[in-house]
C-alpha cells in the first residue's frame, strides 16, 4: 500500500487529496492544525479507519515538525504533498500599506515549511518507491505571468518556494527523488473565494494526474493542475 503525507488536510485542496488517495487504496497521513475541530477529516477518517490518520502539525512550528518526523520514523513515505499555505487579507497587501508581521509569517508557511518538511521527511521519502514531493504553490507565483501587479505578500512567498524547490530537485538528484511544483488553479475554496474557476474535486483529480505520471526526469518543474508547463 503507498503512503501519502499531506498538510493542511482540514479543508479544501488538502482535504480532497486525502479524500480521493483514501478512496483508490492508500495510506494517508493527513496533517493540521487543529484535528479536534476538523470534522469533516474526521468524519472521512471514520469512514476509511484503516487507511487514514490524523495528525497535529502546525508547519510553521519546527520543533513539531521535528517531533512528528521522529514519531512517523519507522513509515515509508512515498509522496509528500506540502499544501498547508496562507494568503493574507488584501487590506494588509496593498503597495503602501503592507502588512510586514503578516508578510514574515506567509513566509514562514508558504516558502520555508516546505523545505523543512522535506529535510524532516526525508528519509522516510528517500526509502519508498515513488520518492515524490509535491509543493503545492500557485501562478501567482510566476514573474513571467505577472500582469496584475499588487498581492506583494503571495506572490513573493510562492515566488520563493518556487526557487526552494528547484534547488531542492538539485540537491536530492542523487537520491533519485522526484520534486515538482504544482498548480492548482483557480479553485473554489475559502482561501481562493467563491469566484473559483474550478471545483477542489477538479483540481485534485488534474493534479494527481499530473502527479502519476512524472518521471525523474520532470523533477524541478513547475506544472498547472492541467499538466501543461507554467513559466517561471
Amino acid at each position: 500500500m503507498k503512503t501519502a503525507l499531506i498538510t493542511g488536510t482540514n479543508r479544501g485542496i488538502g482535504l480532497e487529496f486525502v479524500r480521493q488517495y483514501a478512496k483508490d487504496g492508500w495510506r494517508v497521513l493527513a496533517c493540521c492544525r487543529h484535528p479536534a475541530a476538523a470534522d469533516v477529516l474526521n468524519r472521512l477518517s471514520a469512514q476509511y479507519p484503516s487507511q487514514i490518520t490524523i495528525h497535529s502539525l502546525d508547519v510553521a512550528n519546527h520543533p513539531q515538525i521535528e517531533q512528528l518526523s521522529q514519531a512517523l520514523s519507522e513509515q515509508t513515505i512515498d509522496l509528500l504533498i506540502n499544501n498547508a499555505g496562507v494568503y493574507p487579507a488584501d487590506h494588509g497587501d496593498a503597495f503602501g500599506k503592507t502588512d510586514y508581521a503578516a508578510w514574515a509569517h506567509a513566509f514562514e508557511v508558504n516558502t520555508m515549511a516546505p523545505l523543512k518538511m522535506a529535510e524532516a521527511f526525508i528519509h522516510q521519502i528517500s526509502r519508498s518507491h515513488l520518492k515524490t514531493i509535491i509543493t503545492i504553490t500557485s501562478k501567482m507565483g510566476s514573474i513571467a505571468d505577472n500582469r496584475g501587479g499588487g498581492s506583494y505578500i503571495y506572490r513573493s512567498s510562492k515566488s520563493a518556494v518556487n526557487i526552494v524547490m528547484k534547488s531542492l530537485s538539485i540537491d536530492l538528484n542523487s537520491n533519485r527523488i522526484i520534486a515538482v511544483l504544482l498548480h492548482p488553479g483557480w479553485v473554489r475554496t475559502d482561501m481562493g473565494g467563491p469566484n473559483g474557476l474550478i471545483s477542489t474535486e477538479q483540481s485534485v483529480i488534474g493534479m494527481r494526474r499530473v502527479i502519476s505520471g512524472l518521471r525523474f526526469e520532470d523533477s524541478g518543474k513547475f506544472y498547472a493542475f492541467d499538466g501543461q508547463i507554467v513559466p517561471w
